[in-house]
């Protein structure tokens, strides 16, 4: 009996779509046993379920084998569950500058500006969240923009793009997915599979040692585990694919806020160029060093003009040196950055990097936060160096300080929250939230940071400086573990209040009282010292809180009823 086409037809279909009903029973099966799904961005606090905060291992998820992990975490801070409506909740995205690296939440983008706009914004419920955590680019930006959007956020601020090649997914990386952006794409689509997961589960079951069996951690740094591509030239496939990712990662990203209705702030990106030789360079021809050695500053602008196309890393930053000591400023400029841009380790974002930020601000209506611009104007010779930053890229605290406020100014000029009272920066860099205990370990950081590659060939022994009092004192124990940071932010608190130092009695129990928004006590604290300096809209942000967390003094609510009757 023959066929007909048309059954002949029917059966084809049913032969090809047979696979994709398995696959989508399967699929269907794994979730509904509760198998798969990736850890939220966002998670309730177990402590006081009023409040949620971002997910401190969120950077697993993109590690099926949690042991291959960079051990980076995102601090804790907390928001509430339930956004009020007198609230205006900003949300930040970036790598481990706008994280506030090596200090803690207390300089990270988000605490800076959450201490300066409470004040700024009376009647408001303040909101800054910190989602930037360090090692992460692009792709995790975007990965993460939905359940962004979901948190109802009225504005996002980014300073990315230093991660673009040896980051996370990163084109030249250790921890690269796959060979290019669209695969990388693809698998980060697939990841959100139980179906996947499970094949990948199985895989390193067969290829991983239990988890029992795996060596302890060593103490080497984020940036000696991820460059796996050491020398990425300028304008090489590699390098251009890094540029390409980043500005398809940054287009899709502002093309969802857009889409949400969320307004954005995007950042220029600044580096050290002063201070920090180039990683890795290709080698300086003799010719040039003869003629380097005989220069002077009548002949500094020909030998830099001769030189400028050469692709030597070293060749530009030796002879910047030199254009600088002999007072040639502008000559010395060009080529620290011509420096930063020949060095073949790409830790230090290129200025292409800052040419997609420019151009999509330009495109798309974006607001665009020139940090770099503003690092260079507070730099003598307008050269970003020591002044600001403390290695290659990570500002020390006026740096970030510098960071911070040109975000704020921009947010400003927007005019889009209002009512608006300036807060002057004196004002504000004098109540930053950042202890010198604190400031000591970001230091010991920094120097754990430089004492291995790429700064060393080999890991080298960290020597502390010896503590000049008992605030880098604490620091140092909680450097070396001896603490915890509860510890140390209460041991701070008793002495300063010991010895009658207000305000900074008073800036420790704010910093304690943001990392306990459960403790009615704390709050409670915080809101009674506030109020008696006539602080009343940041007084008011605690007492709401030490209230949600149980407190129902009489004393509390007078305040509270006080400063509303101001209004």
């Amino acid at each position: 009996m023959k066929t007909s086409p048309n059954k002949l037809w029917l059966f084809r279909v049913i032969l090809l779509l047979l696979p994709v009903l398995l696959i989508v029973l399967l699929e269907f099966v794994l979730r509904l046993v509760g198998f798969g799904g990736h850890p939220p961005l966002f998670i309730t606090n177990p402590t006081h379920q009023s409040y949620l905060l971002p997910r401190p291992d969120i950077i697993n998820r993109y590690f099926n084998d949690k042991t291959n992990a960079p051990r980076v975490t995102l601090e804790a801070n907390f928001f509430l569950n339930e956004k009020p409506q007198d609230s205006l909740r900003l949300v930040v995205q970036g790598g481990s500058t706008a994280a506030g690296y090596p200090y803690g939440l207390g300089t990270s983008l988000a605490a800076m500006l959450d201490s300066r706009l409470k004040p700024t914004l009376p009647g408001h419920q303040v909101e800054v969240i910190n989602t930037a955590l360090s090692a992460v680019n692009s792709f995790t930006l975007l990965d993460l923009a939905d359940e962004i959007i979901a948190q109802q956020p009225d504005a996002v601020l980014i300073y990315a793009g230093h991660n673009e090649f040896l980051g996370i997914m990163g084109v030249g990386s250790n921890y690269s997915i796959a060979s290019n952006y669209t695969m990388t794409r693809a698998v980060l689509w697939l990841d959100d599979l139980a179906l996947y997961q499970a094949i990948q589960a199985a895989v390193s079951a067969f290829r991983n040692p239990k988890e029992s069996d795996v060596e302890p951690e060593n103490r080497r740094t984020v940036m000696s585990q991820v460059a796996r591509h050491k020398t990425i030239a300028r304008n090489s496939a590699r390098f251009n694919a890094g540029i390409e990712q980043f500005k398809r990662n940054m287009s899709e990203l502002i093309e969802r806020y857009h889409n949400a209705g969320v307004p954005v702030f995007i950042s220029t990106v600044a580096s050290n160029l002063q201070h920090q030789a180039p990683f890795k360079s290709l080698a300086v021809p003799d010719e040039f060093t003869r003629a380097l050695a005989q220069s002077s500053k009548h002949t500094i602008s020909a030998l830099s003009n001769e030189w400028q196309s050469h692709n030597s890393a070293d060749l530009h930053f030796t002879l910047a040196q030199k254009a600088l000591a002999l007072g040639s400023e502008l000559i010395a400029k060009r080529h620290f950055v011509l420096a930063k841009e020949h060095d073949l380790l790409r830790f230090r974002a290129p200025t292409e990097i800052n040419n997609v930020i420019k151009n999509l601000a330009k495109q798309t209506g974006v607001y665009l936060v020139d940090s770099e611009a503003e690092f260079a104007a507070r730099s003598p010779a307008g050269i970003t160096g020591r002044n600001l930053m403390l290695e290659h890229l990570h500002p020390n605290v006026p740096g970030y300080f510098v960071i911070a406020n040109a975000f704020y100014d921009q947010l400003r000029e927007s005019a889009l929250f209002k009512p608006w009272r300036n807060f002057d920066p004196n004002t504000a860099w004098q109540r930053r939230l950042v202890l010198p205990a604190e400031e000591y370990y970001g230091f010991a950081g920094v120097l754990t940071l430089m004492s291995d590659y790429p700064f060393t060939d080999e890991p080298q022994a960290v020597r502390l400086p010896q503590p000049q009092d008992w605030q880098q004192n604490l620091g140092r124990q909680f450097f070396a573990k001896e603490i915890d940071w509860l510890t140390m932010m209460r041991l701070s608190a008793e002495r300063y209040k010991a010895q009658n130092e207000h305000n900074m009695y008073i800036k420790t129990l704010q910093i304690l009282a943001d990392a306990l928004p459960h403790d009615p006590i704390v709050n409670g604290q915080v809101a009674e010292q506030l109020y008696n300096q006539n602080r009343f809209s940041e007084a008011l942000y605690y007492i709401r809180r030490a209230q949600r967390a149980g407190d129902v003094s009489p004393q509390l609510e007078r305040m509270n009823q006080r400063i509303i009757g101001l209004k």
